[in-house]
This record gives structure tokens, sequence and C-alpha cells, in this order.
């Protein structure tokens, strides 16, 4: 069988959380399936990490398709290779669907919600276009969404999202909730056609770690004091960061004796400006660390430093800084969300995200409870076994055989 995949998003230098499922689910296959051919559709040269990751398999192949332009490369390019050489099965991990495939695809839906709460979304315009191709573009695509959408990127979710449940022959959600989510919101759709295959993480890097030497090397490395709070993800309005900065600041109103201060890790998104505001508001810009986005070869180090992980979020499809945070043995404190319940289970402490006393309420306690914190790092540990990328691989070929 020949296997296509979207590879566009494994081949990017500078990976997050979709990425990152893209590059080990490939890496993943490569290392589990000798029997099938792989043919891995990226939009520019592969990069080093991605062709060592493949390296072993002589079934995986690269194919480089070029594209003139910035946008649409799934949507144009990646459709005119549909067109004119199919594999038996397409697979698009973390990206819209092609407009033509073959009748076995299978796509990844990571969360939807942009349906659910769409304020936590900001809807840009393509960008570094002019505003004449802008005006050519709407028109495009309002006629071929018969006037239903613009080019907008909320419009564009809503309109791949269901593009995608309509004609992939089978969708993988990320978690029981994902599934459920999409059946809510897109009553229309089989159940049957939605499997849940969990995300893995990367157990050789997420572990407790003692090396102290290499440990404050990292921490020197991005300027990170030696009592912190931990925050992993997009630094949005999604994420709820804001209200992070908020409990921070109720803390140390009361409880001045807790020093530990606050390090956020991750790029930036809609609604950074939020958090510029509330770290300059409550007077926090020596309490608040921002290193910007962090090589996952660190990454490990800087969790395992931390006095505790902070994970506040208001939506999330899985979760993976969470199972991250219990892999590596540190006591996590987290919004109270049905995913997170599903995926951390009893190996974290659940706090109302809507609440900012609440977040500072259990941020004191897990730093300041013994008992509590042995109990979370000892659940966490237990829990984050469950989760393996092979185990997602696994799981994901048998779909795609099954397609």
């Amino acid at each position: 069988m020949i296997i296509g995949i979207d590879a566009s998003r494994a081949n990017l230098q500078h990976k997050t959380g979709t990425e990152w499922y893209s590059f080990y689910l490939i890496k993943s296959l490569a290392a589990i399936d000798k029997k099938n051919t792989y043919w891995l559709y990226v939009n520019r040269p592969p990069v080093k990490e991605l062709r060592e990751a493949i390296q072993d398999n002589p079934n995986f192949s690269f194919r480089l398709l070029n594209w003139p332009v910035r946008y649409f490369w799934t949507l144009g390019r990646l459709t005119l290779e549909m067109l004119w050489r199919r594999p038996d099965v397409l697979f698009i991990p973390a990206h819209a669907l092609p407009l033509f495939g073959p009748r076995k695809t299978i796509n990844t839906i990571h969360d939807i919600a942009f349906v659910r709460e769409q304020n936590l979304y900001h809807s840009w315009k393509v960008r570094d276009i002019r505003p004449g191709s802008q005006r050519l573009l709407d028109l495009s695509v309002k006629s071929l969404t018969l006037g239903k959408y613009s080019s907008r990127s909320v419009d564009y979710l809503y309109w791949s999202t269901a593009f995608s449940l309509r004609h992939a022959r089978k969708i993988i959600a990320v978690s029981e909730f994902t599934r459920r989510e999409i059946l809510d919101f897109y009553p229309h759709t089989p159940k049957d056609k939605i499997a849940v295959v969990h995300n893995g993480y990367v157990r050789e890097l997420f572990r407790p770690i003692n090396e102290p030497e290499k440990t404050q090397a990292v921490l020197r490395k991005y300027e990170l004091p030696d009592l912190y709070f931990l925050y992993v993800g997009r630094l949005e309005k999604k994420k709820n960061v804001s209200a992070l900065v908020e409990a921070l600041a109720i803390l140390r109103d009361h409880h001045p004796e807790i020093k530990a201060k606050l390090v956020l890790i991750g790029d930036a998104g809609f609604g950074f400006d939020e958090i510029e505001y509330s770290i300059e508001e409550f007077n926090l810009n020596d309490e608040v660390i921002m290193p910007g986005w962090v090589s996952e070869a660190d990454l490990p180090y800087i969790f395992n430093a931390a006095s505790a992980f902070i994970f506040p979020s208001k939506h999330e499809g899985f979760g993976l800084p969470v199972v991250q945070a219990m892999a590596c043995g540190v006591p996590a404190a987290v919004s109270d969300l049905p995913v997170l319940r599903e995926i951390a289970g009893e190996g974290v402490l659940y706090f109302n995200q809507h609440d900012k006393y609440a977040i500072a309420t259990a941020m004191r306690r897990i730093v300041s409870e013994a008992e509590l914190r042995r109990r979370l790092i000892t659940k966490g540990l237990e829990r984050a076994k469950a989760f393996s990328w092979e185990k997602c691989a696994r799981e994901t070929l048998k779909e795609i055989e099954t397609c």
C-alpha cells in the first residue's frame, strides 16, 4: 500500500504542538512499519531532523511540491498532485484536506475551539498580499463556498473543518472530548467515522532528570531563576495566560513568603497584549520571565527545575504540556476541563480556570503542601505511562490500513 502524508508541518524548523505531532508520528511510523510505502509531501526541501527521522526506512521518500506563492499550498499544489498521482491512502495529520484526493483519505482534527469560543481567535486576513489581490482572493473563496465564507483565518477554520468532515473517509480525534465536540457541533457526521487516538510524548526526553550541572546551564542560557512556576504553551487569550499573571499578583499579596517567580514559555499569540498589560498593571516585570520559544532538547530540564507546572487554559484538544510535566515528575495544577480530566486523571490538581483566586490558591497549595506534592508526582508519573508516540503511531497505522 502507498500511503501519502502531508509532511509540510513536520518540515518546519520552529515547531509547536501540531507540528510536533506530525513530526513524531512520521518518525514513529518509520520505526514500526517496514511493509507499506510512504510518500511524504513537503513544500520546501526537507529539514535535517525530518530526513534523519526516516533515514533507516527505505520505504519512506519525499515528494517536493514547489508552489510559486506563499499561501494555499494544500488547496493548490497538493490538490494538483492528487489529480496527477494519487497514493492509495492520503493522511493529513495537521492541516486541511486538498480539494481533491483519493477515496481513502484520513484527517486528524486536534480541536474545534473556534466553534465554541470564536472570541478566543483573531480573524486575520491573508498577510503580505496587495489589496487588489486580497479582493480577488475573497471573491474566489466566496465563489468556491457559495458566498458562505471569506478568506479570513477563522472562516478558513470553519470551511476546512466542515470540508474534512464531509469528504474524509475517516477522522482521527486526539481525545474522546474532541470526538464528542465534533459530534455536538457537526451532528450529521457519522459516529463510526471518528476514531480516537491520543497523542504521545517523547519518553526519552521528558523524564525525571538528575543532572544538576546541565540543568543549571540550561537555566543560565534562558536567564531563568532558581524558583519558578512554569507555564508552557502559546501566550494567547485561548490559554488564559493573563489570568495566570493576575493569580501571581494575588499570591504575592496574600502569601509574600512564596518567592517563586513565573516563567511563561511559548510564542506570542492573539491576546498577548493583555498579558503584557497585566504584567505592567500589577508591577510584575521582575516577577514574570518570558524567554519565548525554547528548543525541545532544553525543555525537559526547564520542566524538571520548576517548582510546579500551572496550566490555566480555557480550551484544549489534548493538552500535551500537561503530559510532559507529569512525565518529568513535576507537580501540576491545571484547568478543570473535561479533556484534561480525560488525559491527566488523578495525576494533577484541578482549579476553576475562570476564578483567579482559585488559580492562586492552587499555586499556593502545590508549593506548600508536601503530601499533595508527593501524591501528584507519584500519580502523574504513573499516568504519563499511558501515552507514547509509538502507541499513537500503531493505533494510527491501524486506522490507515483499515480505511
